[in-house]
């Protein structure tokens, strides 16, 4: 019996209806196709809004980690929801002239297909980038290239996966010649709280040029959301990596004198886990809630987050430049550093 896509692969199914009922508002690309036993698999980048290169930017990503299912699951369920307010909500309408959202919903599909972290070459892409840690990355986890069977592998010195050279492409051709950008990355597996973390991941020593920026960014929503329960910190609290892609890109951003926040959100899985012990026992057990109502409570969850994260990219002239610049970064270094 030959599996079907929507077998093996139902994120990207979901994503091919999407696309299939979308109004002419989202506009479609296919940055790769991606190998996958004797196939290949879309990597698909869609867009809403005002593709006017002067105005901000915001990216969502999800499913860089095959595992991750969530991931990709909480970006297409905002892709439906902003297109089934696309035909009545004037706001929204509004809103989308002043800027453009774009959506990476499945980065990794093959790995997502074969249920693995890493892609189809048994990489894990968010440790592929060109990128070096020179204060001691965690053994193994920091990214290694002892052997493709072990987790956690970098994959080739000299040339970046598929995958990964795609989603840098995308960035640097969408957001770069923009005044303003950010990007939300949804990945789980980290705790038991959800954490939004932004760069350095290959150092404890040295913040990134726009720390105050991001301290702001952090200020803005806890002032306007006092009641939420995200951790906002940079990665390298938890661990050091080697070729962290938004570490890469990033840097990249600053070489081209724009101004790009990225961002991962870190969706607290341990509490899924200890909700329901016995999804232990399946492979995704550790990064998906498993459990159906769980699911839809992680859908939900983040709206709040991914809604402020856009206006707050829509909206960027009205907090930066910043007023007090050197008060935003001497507290963002006695928080952070």
């Amino acid at each position: 019996m030959r599996l079907q896509q929507q077998d093996i692969l139902p994120e990207l199914a979901q994503l091919g209806q999407l696309i299939a009922d979308a109004p002419a508002a989202l506009r479609v690309e296919v940055l790769a196709q991606v190998p996958h036993m004797s196939g290949k698999l879309p990597l698909y980048a869609l867009s809403l809004g005002n593709p006017d290169p002067t105005l901000p930017a915001m990216v969502l990503t999800g499913g860089v980690h095959g595992l991750e299912r969530i991931g990709t699951q909480v970006v297409l369920a905002y892709l439906q929801t902003l297109l089934q307010r696309l035909p009545w909500d004037i706001t929204l309408r509004h809103a989308l002239q002043q800027g453009c959202i774009y959506f990476l919903p499945l980065v990794n599909p093959a790995g997502m297909a074969n249920g693995w972290r890493a892609n189809g070459n048994s990489v894990d892409l968010m440790r592929n980038a060109p990128v070096e840690c020179h204060e001691g990355a965690a053994w193994l986890v920091g990214g290694q290239r002892i052997s493709r069977i072990l987790p956690w592998h970098r994959g080739r010195q000299d040339k970046m996966e598929l995958e990964s050279q795609a989603l840098v492409d995308f960035i640097k051709r969408e957001l770069f010649s923009r005044p303003f950008s950010l990007a939300l990355d949804c990945h789980s597996g980290f705790g038991r709280t959800d954490r939004i973390w932004f760069p350095y991941a290959k150092s404890r020593q040295q913040p990134i040029a726009h720390l105050a920026e991001m301290a702001r960014l952090r200020q803005l929503f806890l002032q306007t959301y006092p009641h939420q329960n995200y951790i906002f910190e940079p990665q390298s609290q938890h661990y050091l990596c080697h070729g962290d892609l938004w570490d890469y890109l990033y840097d990249l951003a600053v070489q081209h004198n724009t101004t790009l926040l990225p961002l991962t959100l870190e969706m607290g899985s341990w509490n899924w886990v200890r909700k329901n012990p016995f999804q232990l026992l399946s492979s995704l057990g550790m990064f998906h809630p498993v459990k159906p109502h769980r699911v839809k409570r992680v859908l939900r969850s983040h709206l709040i987050l991914i809604n402020f994260l856009i206006n707050a990219t829509l909206s960027y002239r009205n907090w930066l430049p910043l007023s007090q610049p050197e008060l935003l970064l001497q507290q963002a270094r006695a928080l952070w550093y």
